[in-house]
């Protein structure tokens, strides 16, 4: 990768350094569009996209429109902010039951659909990695005197017992959780009761239950839960849906008799199985991935719901990641999907603790990487230094040990700056991590036509995949790894601020060390790099 001189990387930070360090946001709510936002002109902390735009981009001409293939839950492609983005593979006649393009996927319009059966039916709900795991093992020393074992099945004994504990613990956890948001819910619920009555409304808000002046114990009580669970963003409807997912990773996800997998009808244990799945790309629960696909892509100046990062764009849906944890074979599979047919931008919002078949997922990146097609992975949200715990798949190849160049690994943002300028459940690393983005309060589509606001790395991954297609709409000619150096050196620093480390109430640590460029992914400062670049 040939390096850009330091003093166009001081240039271009310093063409887009806030006027302060991350400065606190003084309002209590995140601006509508706040990822989109400028440090320096807007007081928060979002990656100028708006600037780049209005400033940098307003007369030059889009030279190529970019795929930007979402590995996901699946995408709501009727979606009226994603309609008019959605890719459309030309060479396939819809809906004639006909390969015509003869890639092996039947009717493919919009994308694929490696968890769907050739009968309509699809994996919602799956086993984690970790529970698969605990399933292959046990048959083998569920019985066995640990005594008796040498080379490599003590090491498979003893990621046994690894797995054992760790699948009891996560079990034991699940469990308590699910009867607290039981109890939640019918705390919740009879506090509703009390309050329509007492104050003869049909429907509450929170601020007319503030307002309300109780006269009873009960009512006072009742106030007092309806404030504290719904002002700080947990409604019923909310809290029961924490019940139904809490309720589904017990009984499924950690459930090692539970094997989904029949649905699709493939060999799960055959690595080169290509041609599985089906056309449905949305999915039973594509909320996930529509939100991802809408910050990526959503149609800019349409005067409808929001503005996606990126404008000349045309969204892939590729669904290969289930309610639970996602099989390697199937990343693998969706990654040469999308590279096969013509995505040169590929994110990756999901993560798991395990991968057993991590190297057909390694294959398949280097398969990404000698055809120039840029990997953009959520780091996770777990607060952990991801060099300890692994959140795969992994830049880093099984086999050699290198790093692979067309990955970018995200962590995650938030708009309230200062000393939370970092997400409280961003991973990071000072290696593995290379760029913060926002993933904090990011308003974007979800199904049935809606906009919800959400959280995660796997809302700051699609910022900078949005901020990558960008880059090659405007200049094609960049390589992915061009495009990585590119959004890792414009970042914006933020020298001399501590912060709290994600997971910790008092812990201060530099922001410069949760990640390798110390830096918030910035569009307007990325551009002007690009500029240069493509000039010299």
């Amino acid at each position: 990768m040939k390096p850009i001189r330091p003093l166009l990387v001081a240039a271009a930070v310093a063409a887009a350094a806030p006027a302060a360090h991350a400065q606190q946001t003084a309002s209590d709510t995140a601006p509508r569009n706040w990822h989109l936002l400028d440090a320096r002109a807007d007081n928060v902390p979002g990656v100028s996209a708006e600037r780049a735009y209005r400033e940098l981009l307003q007369n030059r001409q889009v030279r190529d429109t970019i795929i930007v293939a979402i590995i996901d839950s699946g995408v709501e492609v009727d979606h009226p902010d994603l309609a008019p983005v959605m890719w459309t593979n030309r060479r396939e006649v819809a809906g004639n039951g006909v390969d015509d393009d003869r890639n092996g996927y039947v009717d493919d319009v919009h994308g694929w659909n490696f968890l769907g059966g050739p009968n309509g039916q699809n994996i919602s709900v799956e086993t984690l990695e970790v529970t698969r795991l605990y399933g292959r093992l046990r048959a083998r020393f569920a019985n066995v005197n640990a005594d008796t074992l040498r080379g490599q099945a003590r090491t498979d004994y003893e990621l046994w017992q690894r797995v054992r504990t760790d699948l009891e613990a996560r079990r034991r956890s699940q469990t308590e959780l699910l009867n607290e948001y039981r109890q939640y819910v019918t705390i919740l619920t009879q506090a509703e009761r009390v309050l329509r009555q007492e104050m003869r409304a049909d429907s509450l808000t929170l601020p007319a239950v503030r307002a309300f002046r109780p006269t009873t114990p009960q009512g006072r009580e009742a106030q007092e839960a309806y404030v504290s669970f719904v002002g700080q963003g947990y409604p019923l409807p909310r809290l029961q849906e924490a019940v139904t997912e809490l309720g589904e990773a017990v009984q499924f996800s950690l459930n090692p008799d539970f094997n989904p997998r029949g649905i699709v009808g493939d060999d799960p244990a055959n690595g080169a199985q290509r041609n599985y799945g089906s056309n449905d790309y949305e999915g039973p629960g594509a909320d996930h991935g529509t939100h991802v696909a809408g910050i990526v892509g959503a149609r800019r100046g349409n005067g409808v719901g929001i503005d996606g990062v990126a404008g000349a764009v045309r969204i892939m849906s590729v669904r290969a990641v289930p309610n639970g944890d996602e099989r390697d074979k199937d990343v693998a599979n969706a990654i040469r999907y999308a590279v096969d047919n013509g995505a040169r931008v590929i994110n990756m919002s999901f993560g798991k603790s395990y991968s057993p078949e991590k190297s057909l997922v390694d294959e398949a990146v280097r398969y990404a990487e000698s055809k120039n097609v840029l990997l953009v992975h959520a780091a996770g949200n777990e607060n952990e230094d991801t060099s300890e715990h692994p959140s795969y798949p992994t830049p880093v190849y099984t086999q050699g040990g290198q790093r692979a160049s067309n990955w970018i690994e995200v962590g995650a943002s938030s708009w309230k700056g200062g000393r939370n300028l970092a997400a409280e459940f961003s991973n990071y690393d000072q290696a593995l991590v290379d760029v913060f983005a926002p993933g904090v309060d990011v308003l974007s589509t979800v199904t049935d036509g809606g906009y919800e606001r959400n959280n995660g790395t796997s809302m700051a991954s699609p910022v900078v995949a949005g901020v990558a297609a960008t880059l090659l709409s405007y200049f094609p000619e960049l390589t992915a790894a061009q495009v990585r150096q590119i959004i890792m050196e414009s970042a914006t620093r933020y020298p001399g601020l501590n912060v709290l480390q994600p997971g910790s109430e008092d812990k201060m640590v530099p922001f410069a060390q949760l990640s390798s460029t110390g830096g918030v992914v910035n569009l307007y400062a990325a551009v002007q790099m690009a500029e240069r670049m493509v000039r010299r």
